[in-house]
């Protein structure tokens, strides 16, 4: 067998056999298929595209390329959860911890934010001393005492993602719903939890551009998972307007903690128990969410997770020097906020990064004052920007100020579940 002609039969549209996959997979491993012409491959991909059970022998392949974390010593059913990203998406911070809380055993590898969207791992390492980085020993054991971990990936897992994505990314061969599913869920199967808990999300803060793609994207996740034997559920969920009223690193820990207390945002609260519900039923767990939403000690599962990584919240989190408001021109219902507009604004600050060895700020980010919905007169604040500086919030103002859209009429917030993804198919609606 010869790359040229794996290549070739993906080019002509052909189906490739698992011999093939695997082939071309463990030759790019050892150096013997050049850059080159894994990148034609990968073109030949987002082109023809790949079957169903192509997709899965290539996720099953990439998944063997590293190490499989093995999470037997763990009793009971192990269940992950797992966003695509968006712009003040702290749904991991505030579901993760609450659904330990109802007794599920929560082990959760995370990553960091680039471009628009925000990290977890970034938002957790705002919180004093607290580590991500958890030998798998360690991470094991947490999540027996605690419940929940919440650690950054070993590069041993899943190597040939790694590889993977860097030529994609400067190849224009990103956008291809069997890559991108993939390389989520060779990662999400490699760490080992028995079910997993998908957020796919679309919109203008999202990769996914719009409700149909995001579909797709979900359901080839979910067939992925099922297929490896993990249990799979996804809820395609919307994110054109920032998610919860602050986007920043340590602004969003502190919504999170006070989200776990009951207090917050409706629409994140309803989001969050949402996911929550669903990982409790792949566990197999019956409880009341709302019970223990209500009673904090969904805020006392994450405070007891933070500091069995070392955070120390006593501390104090982070604090921006400057704190500025951004007001209205005009008066007016707040019809949308450009979550986009947002996170690139968010970069400017330091709250997010281009490139992944870039330092993050994270004390930067926004509080929004006046979400979707709500009416808002001329002078009267639409956001406060948290900065170093106030040339900063100069510099980004103009960009805020439009990232508001404002109407003469009365506006309702949209709903932001738009659909259920499981092995059955589609269920539309929240």
């Amino acid at each position: 067998m010869k790359a040229l002609e794996v290549i070739s039969h993906k080019r002509d549209g052909g189906e490739h056999t698992p011999e093939e996959i695997n082939f071309l997979l463990s030759g790019y491993l050892r150096g013997e298929v050049p850059d080159y012409q894994m990148a034609a491959w990968l073109m030949a991909v987002c082109i023809r595209g790949m079957s169903r059970a192509e997709t899965l022998t290539l996720t099953q392949a990439m998944v063997a390329s590293g190490e499989v974390l093995d999470l037997h010593a763990i009793p009971g059913i192990k269940v992950d959860k797992h966003s695509t990203g968006g712009v003040g998406d702290k749904v991991t911070l505030i579901a993760a911890p609450l659904a330990a809380a109802c007794g599920v055993k929560v082990p959760k590898l995370s990553g960091r934010a680039l471009a628009h969207t925000g990290g977890t791992l970034d938002k957790l390492e705002s919180v004093p001393g607290l580590t991500v980085d958890l030998e798998p020993e360690r991470f094991i054991e947490q999540v027996r005492a605690v419940g929940i971990a919440v650690a950054a990936q070993s590069p041993r897992i899943v190597p040939a993602d790694k590889l993977l994505y860097a030529l994609r990314d400067v190849t224009a061969t990103v956008p291809s719903i069997p890559l991108i599913a993939s390389s989520v869920m060779s990662k999400k199967i490699a760490a080992g939890a028995d079910a997993i808990v998908l957020d796919v999300k679309f919109g203008r803060g999202a990769f996914m551009p719009d409700e149909a793609s995001a579909e797709e994207l979900a359901s080839e996740m979910v067939q992925l998972g099922e297929g490896a034997g993990r249990r799979t559920v996804a809820l395609v969920t919307a994110m054109d307007n920032p998610l919860g009223v602050t986007v920043g690193n340590a602004l969003e820990v502190q919504e999170a903690l006070d989200a776990l207390s009951g207090k917050g945002d409706e629409e994140l609260l309803e989001v969050c128990a949402r996911v929550t519900r669903e990982m409790c039923e792949l566990a197999g767990v019956k409880a009341n969410v709302a019970e223990v939403l209500g009673s904090g000690a969904g805020r006392q599962k994450f405070e007891q997770m933070l500091s069995a990584q070392g955070g120390h919240l006593e501390r104090g989190l982070p604090t921006a020097a400057v704190q500025s408001e951004v007001t209205a021109d005009r008066d007016g219902y707040v019809a949308g906020i450009d979550a986009l507009e947002i996170g690139l604004a968010g970069i400017d600050l330091g709250a997010g990064r281009v490139r992944k060895e870039d330092k993050v700020d994270p004390s930067a980010g926004f509080t929004v004052d006046a979400p979707v919905g709500e009416h808002v007169g001329k002078g009267q604040s639409l956001v406060t920007v948290h900065a170093r500086s106030q040339e900063l919030i100069d510099r980004v103002a103009p960009r805020l100020r439009a990232a508001w859209r404002l109407s003469d009429r009365e506006v309702r917030r949209p709903p932001h579940v738009l659909a259920r993804v499981d092995k059955n198919g589609v269920t539309k609606g929240d």
